[in-house]
């Protein structure tokens, strides 16, 4: 990866950034913000009766792409750069929507099916008295936000942290991922979890006062989404560019070297676990009122295989590569899972077995050294046609 420019200081650290972004960078945020800014034109400008009109449900479900876009970006981060396979990332986008959720249900006050200004409808429903002392705050969206990054955080600190220092990683540290989703699974099902059970936390009214059900602020969270898909792109490329970002590198590449060579090995891979965590997290918070429901199902050790079918698909290694395998293959599972519901998961696990054998390093990573092979033999062919003239 490309360092900083040196004159980083005389432009400022952001126009540099802005200035250095790796292959594509550019043409992703440019192609990013010009498609924001048609969809915001085409829903509420263009007549609805126009062929350019963009729906409110598509609004919302492009929206819900982007959410994942920004899950897939948190997954390159670690795997990609750190080399760190993580299978358990469902599990902090999950835990940022429900802080998300008891925020919204805590708007809902008196307006739900019982009436109760204090408590949910289903903490009523099971006969709770009291509110538990852990959904205290979270009638504060600034809380609600800080819990948001926080409780991912902390989790994938204190996870992190026994995981790195006992040195496991692999396919150890994958599977082990893969069992914290599950024991979160299996805890978020249960009622007494003050959670919601199985049904989890839905029929939501209003976000900062704004109608839930509105035009406007479906358009307005989809904007929210765009803005922390870049700014956490932007993050990451900052973090990959840096001599830190080299680090994880040299750990992914060689982690024994990058150790005896003098690196505190594990305080890179817990950073940058953290931050994957917390970006994650983000995109939890973000998904959850656009789709209107946040339940135990997001904890599956499924989701966050999936997660990973995105980032090998798109390109690991490649940042926007992971956005653009995120939204494709939701994309095509939106539209197969209605023209062919019983063979969608056979498609997705032959495409991730395609793009292994045949796309090695995902479309980003692979098309380029496609297009590099053709431009060298047409310039071997050319070359032997001129010698075949002379």
């Amino acid at each position: 990866m490309p360092a900083l420019s040196n004159n980083s200081t005389e432009k400022g650290p952001f126009v540099s950034l802005l200035a250095d972004l790796p292959g594509g960078g550019k043409a992703f945020m440019g192609i990013l913000l010009a498609a924001t800014l048609y969809i915001i034109i085409g829903n509420v400008w263009i007549p609805a009766d126009s062929f350019f009109h963009v729906p409110t449900y598509m609004v919302s479900l492009l929206g819900k792409y982007v959410c994942y876009a920004l899950l897939a970006l948190s997954v390159d981060l670690i795997w990609g750069y750190c080399g760190i396979l993580s299978l358990g990332h469902g599990a902090f986008f999950a835990l940022g929507g429900y802080a998300m959720g008891m925020y919204l249900m805590r708007q809902i006050g008196d307006r739900g099916v019982y009436g109760n200004p204090d408590l949910p409808d289903f903490m009523v429903f099971l006969n709770w008295q009291e509110l538990p002392w852990y959904w205290f705050g979270f009638d504060s969206f600034i809380f609600a936000a800080l819990m948001v990054m926080l409780v991912p955080g902390l989790l994938a600190f204190v996870f992190g942290w026994f995981a790195f220092r006992s040195r496991v990683t692999g396919v150890y540290f994958s599977i082990i991922t893969q069992a914290m989703t599950y024991a979160l699974l299996l805890a978020f099902f249960r009622n007494d979890m003050g959670f919601g059970g199985n049904n989890g936390l839905t029929d939501f009214k209003d976000i900062l006062g704004f109608d839930l059900r509105a035009d406007g602020t479906k358009i307005g969270l989809f904007c929210g989404s765009v803005i922390a898909l870049l700014v956490g792109y932007l993050v990451c490329v900052y973090i990959t560019q840096s001599k830190f970002g080299r680090v994880l590198i040299a750990i992914r590449d060689a982690e024994s070297r990058a150790r005896f060579t003098g690196y505190r090995v594990e305080f890179y891979k817990l950073t940058v676990f953290v931050i994957s965590a917390v970006l994650a997290g983000i995109a939890g918070a973000f998904y959850v009122p656009q789709v209107g429901i946040i339940n135990p199902s997001e904890f599956s050790p499924a989701n966050s295989i999936e997660i990973v079918i995105w980032v090998a698909v798109g390109g690991r290694g490649t940042l926007w590569g992971a956005v653009l395998g995120a939204v494709l293959i939701n994309w095509g599972k939106s539209y197969f899972t209605g023209a062919l519901p019983d063979a969608w998961l056979y498609m997705l696990g032959g495409l991730f077995v395609f793009s292994t054998l045949v796309l090695p390093k995902g479309i980003v990573g692979t098309v380029p050294l496609w297009a590099e092979k053709i431009k060298r033999r047409i310039a071997l062919k050319s070359s032997a046609a001129d010698t075949g003239v002379k």
